[in-house]
C-alpha cells in the first residue's frame, strides 16, 4: 500500500483528538451524567508497580542517611542548565516542599504533600509553581539511584528538609512512608473558575469578608497555594491581606503563631524572580511542546544566569544573607521602612527606604553587585497587622522560640496529610505525640472476642442499631489525610457524639450498652463497637439464609477528650450520607454526587459502594429508621433485594414534588416502595448499573454476601495502620 492511501479521508488513520482532547467524553455530551471518575482513580490499570510490590517494607530498607546526604550535596552541585541562586539550590527546594504541601485543605483533606501530586496538572502548571519542574528534575539523579524505595512524594519533601538544614536550621524530624500516585487527582476539586489568576470575587461571597472563601478552597485564586503575594486581588494593602492569610492559613489547620512562623521561617532563606523587564515566558509544562520534555516556562533571555529567572515577577531576597537561616528577616522588615514599588517585570512588591548598599544582599548571578532586599504584601502584613506584629515581636526577643516554633510548624506542614505516627518511617521520626496527628493510644489483644461478641448478641440492642454504629464510627475515615475511622472510638467523644448524622439519641442508648461490656472484658470500646456491628451483620447474614463470619481484628484504642483536637474534627463531619439514605440538608449537589465524594474519600470503589448501599438498604439502616429506598419486604436480613427489585421491570418509577421518588406496581398503580436519587442511580446510571445487575442475578446471592463483608471489613479496617506497620 502506498503513502497516498489516506487521500480524501484526510491523510490520516488516526482518530485525531479521540484520545486526548476530549476529556471525560461522557460528560462532555451529557453534562449532567453522573461522573464515577472519582472512584476509578489510581487503581491495578495505572500502577506501574508489580501486584506484591510492598513499598513500606521497600521504604524500612532505604538507606536513610545515604539518601540524606545525596540529597544534601546537591544542594550546591550547580547546575548550566538551570543554575542555583548565590551557587545553593536551598531556596528553590524549600519552594518546592512547601508548594507541594501547601495544596492540602482541612475541609476534605485532600491536596497535599502525601502521594507526589504536584507532578500531575494542573499542580505541576500551576502559575504559583512555575519553575518547580526544573527541582522536581534537579532531584532525579536521587530518585533514579534508589528507585521504588524512595518515592517523589518522600523526596520532594526531605529536599526541603535538607535545605534547610544544609542551610544552618535543626528541622523537627522527617517521615519516609508516602506513596506515590500515578496520575492526575480528578476528584480534587480547585474552583469553578477556567483561567488562571480569575480575580478573587470569584471564590468569596464577600471579599471584604476573608471567611467567606467558598469551601473547601483555601487558595484566593485559581493557580495559587495561599493568597496573592502582590495583594488582594492584586491590590496591595497589608492589612487587608492579613485577613486573608490568617483564613487560607486556618483552612489548612493553622494558627496565628504557626502562620507567622511559617511566613517568616519560610522567608528567611531564598529569594523571588522577576527581574527582567518585558520577557516572553513560555506556556506552563501541560501546554509546552514535546521538544520540551515536561518543562514549561521557557526563558529565552535565561542564559544560565540565576539573577534572570523568572517565576512570580517579583524580584529580591528577603535578607541580607539568603543560604543562612538566621534573623535576617526580622531585622529588616521590623528596622527599616518599606515603601511600594514595582519589580523590573512590573509586579507590586516593598522595598527598604535609605538601605546603604553595604547592608543588602548581592545578586544572586554575579555574588558581588547590591541589589535592594523586598517584602510581599503578606510580609508586611507581619508588620502591619497588631496579632502577628505581636507574634513576630515575641521571635524577635526569643530567637530560640521561634525556631523551634517554625520546626514544628513546617514539620506539621510537610506531615498534615501522612495521619497518624504509625505511619511514619525513618531514624528522624520525633518520639512526641503531636495532636494534629489524632493520637490514639495502643489498644489490648488479650481478651476473650468469643465472650465479648456473646455479650453483645444478649444485649438486646438489634442488628440495625448495631450495624449503624459500627458504620458511623468508621465512615469519618478519610483517605485523603488519614483522619477520622473507627480507631479511637472518638464518636463517643465532642464534636462527634452530638453530630446530626450520628443520631445523638440512638447513638447514646447503644454506647450506653456497649461500654460496659467493654469495661468488664477489658476490650476497648473502639474494638467492642466495630465487633458490634460484626454481630449485627452476621445476625443480618443468617437471616438472609447464610452463615458467614465477619473478620475481625482486635487492637483499637481508645482515645481521649485531651489526645482530640474538637475544633480540627469538626470538618470530618458528614453533611451526607448516601449508604444511611441521610443527608443534613438540601444542598447545590445531588445527593448521589455527595455519596461519590464519601466514598472516594473513604477509599472505596464504585463496586464496593455498590455491594454496601444495597445491603445497608436491605438491613433497615437508613439513618432515623427511613423507608427510602428499603426494597424488600425482608427488611433486617442481608439480601439482594435492593437489586432485584431496582432492575425489575414489574416496577416503574415516578418523581414527586419534594425531590423523593416512588416505586410503584405498573400492574396496580400501588406504591410499593419510596426512593431517593441516590437509590435510583443505581438503576439509572449505566455504569452502576452493570454492578446492579451482577448482584441481582440468581447466581450471585453468595458472592453478594462475601463482597458486602469484605467491603465492610475494608471500610471498619481502614484506620488500621498499626496493622500495616
Amino acid at each position: 500500500m502506498d503513502g497516498n492511501q489516506f487521500k480524501g479521508l484526510g491523510g490520516c488513520p488516526v482518530n485525531h483528538g479521540g484520545n486526548t482532547a476530549m476529556d471525560k467524553p461522557v460528560t462532555k455530551w451529557w453534562p449532567n451524567a453522573l461522573n464515577l471518575d472519582i472512584l476509578h482513580q489510581h487503581g491495578a490499570r495505572t500502577n506501574p508497580m508489580d501486584a506484591d510490590y510492598d513499598h513500606r517494607a521497600a521504604v524500612k530498607a532505604l538507606d536513610f542517611d545515604a539518601v540524606k546526604s545525596d540529597v544534601k550535596a546537591l544542594m550546591t552541585e550547580n547546575q548550566d542548565w538551570w543554575p542555583a541562586d548565590w551557587g545553593h539550590y536551598g531556596g528553590l527546594m524549600i519552594r518546592l516542599a512547601w508548594h507541594s504541601a501547601g495544596s492540602y485543605r482541612m475541609q476534605d483533606g485532600r491536596g497535599g504533600a502525601g502521594s507526589g501530586n504536584i507532578r500531575f496538572a494542573p499542580l505541576n502548571s500551576w502559575p504559583d509553581n512555575a519553575s518547580l519542574d526544573k527541582a522536581r528534575r534537579l532531584l532525579w539523579p536521587v530518585k533514579k539511584k534508589y528507585g521504588n524505595a524512595l518515592s517523589w512524594a518522600d523526596l520532594i519533601i526531605l529536599a526541603g528538609n535538607m535545605a534547610y538544614e544544609s542551610m544552618g536550621f535543626k528541622t523537627f524530624g522527617f517521615g519516609f512512608g508516602r506513596e506515590d500516585i500515578w496520575g492526575p487527582e480528578t476528584d480534587v476539586y480547585w474552583g469553578s473558575e477556567n483561567e488562571w489568576l480569575a480575580p478573587s470575587e470569584n471564590r468569596y461571597g464577600d471579599l471584604e469578608n476573608a471567611s467567606t472563601l467558598d469551601n473547601p478552597l483555601a487558595a484566593v485564586h485559581m493557580g495559587l497555594i495561599y493568597v496573592n503575594p502582590e495583594g488582594v486581588n492584586g491590590q496591595p494593602d497589608p492589612a487587608k491581606t492579613a485577613h486573608h492569610v490568617r483564613e487560607t492559613f486556618a483552612r489548612m489547620a493553622m494558627d496565628d503563631e504557626e502562620t507567622a512562623a511559617l511566613t517568616c521561617g519560610g522567608h528567611t532563606v531564598g529569594k523571588a524572580h522577576g527581574a527582567q523587564v518585558g520577557v516572553e515566558i513560555g506556556v506552563e509544562p501541560e501546554a509546552a511542546g514535546i521538544e520540551h520534555q515536561g518543562f514549561g516556562w521557557a526563558n529565552a533571555e535565561h542564559g544560565g544566569t540565576a539573577s534572570k529567572a523568572f517565576t512570580s515577577g517579583i524580584e529580591g531576597a528577603w535578607t541580607k544573607e539568603p543560604t543562612k537561616f538566621d534573623m535576617g528577616y526580622f531585622d529588616y522588615l521590623f528596622n527599616y521602612e518599606w515603601q511600594l514599588t514595582k519589580s523590573p517585570a512590573g509586579a507590586w512588591q516593598w522595598e527598604p527606604i535609605d538601605m546603604p548598599d553595604s547592608e543588602k544582599p548581592v545578586d544572586a548571578g554575579d555574588g558581588s553587585t547590591p541589589r535592594n532586599p523586598m517584602m510581599t504584601d503578606a510580609d508586611m502584613a507581619m508588620k502591619v497587622d497588631p496579632i502577628y506584629n505581636e507574634i513576630c515581636k515575641k521571635f524577635m526577643a526569643d530567637p530560640e522560640y521561634f525556631k523551634d516554633t517554625f520546626a514544628r510548624a513546617w514539620f506539621k506542614l510537610t506531615h498534615r496529610d501522612m495521619g497518624p505516627r504509625a505511619n511514619y518511617i525513618g531514624p528522624d521520626v520525633p518520639n512526641e505525640d503531636l495532636i494534629w496527628q489524632d493520637p490514639i493510644p495502643a489498644g489490648n489483644t488479650d481478651y476473650d472476642v468469643a465472650a465479648v461478641k456473646a455479650k453483645i448478641a444478649d444485649s438486646g440492642l438489634t442488628s440495625a442499631e448495631l450495624i449503624a454504629t459500627a458504620w458511623d464510627s468508621a465512615r469519618t475515615f478519610r483517605g485523603s489525610d488519614k483522619r477520622g475511622g473507627a480507631n479511637g472510638a472518638r464518636i463517643r467523644l465532642a464534636p462527634q457524639k452530638d453530630w446530626a448524622g450520628n443520631e445523638p439519641q440512638r447513638l447514646a442508648k447503644v454506647l450506653g450498652v456497649l461500654e460496659p461490656i467493654a469495661a468488664e472484658t477489658c476490650a476497648s470500646i473502639a474494638d467492642v463497637i466495630v465487633l458490634g456491628g460484626n454481630v449485627g451483620l452476621e445476625q443480618a447474614i443468617k437471616a438472609g439464609g447464610h452463615s458467614v463470619e465477619v473478620p475481625f481484628t482486635p487492637g483499637r484504642g481508645d482515645a481521649s477528650d485531651a489526645q482530640t483536637d474538637a475544633d480540627s474534627f469538626d470538618v470530618l463531619e458528614p453533611f451526607a450520607d448516601g449508604f444511611r439514605n441521610w443527608q443534613k440538608d438540601e444542598y447545590a449537589v445531588s445527593a448521589e454526587e455527595m455519596m461519590l465524594d464519601r466514598a472516594q474519600l473513604m477509599g472505596l470503589t464504585a463496586a464496593e459502594m455498590t455491594v454496601l448501599v444495597g445491603g445497608m438498604r436491605a438491613m433497615g439502616t437508613n439513618h432515623g429508621g427511613s423507608k427510602y429506598g428499603v426494597f424488600t419486604d425482608r427488611e433486617g436480613a442481608l439480601t439482594t433485594d435492593f437489586f432485584v427489585n431496582l432492575t425489575d421491570m414489574s416496577y416503574s418509577w415516578h418523581p414527586m414534588d419534594d425531590g423523593s421518588y416512588e416505586v410503584r406496581d405498573r400492574a396496580t398503580g400501588e406504591v410499593k416502595w419510596p426512593a431517593t436519587s441516590a437509590d435510583l442511580v443505581f438503576g439509572s446510571n449505566s455504569i452502576l448499573r452493570s454492578y446492579a445487575e451482577v448482584y441481582a442475578q440468581d447466581d450471585n446471592a453468595e458472592k453478594f454476601v462475601r463482597d458486602f463483608v469484605a467491603a465492610w471489613t475494608k471500610v471498619m479496617n481502614a484506620d488500621r495502620f498499626d496493622l500495616a506497620a
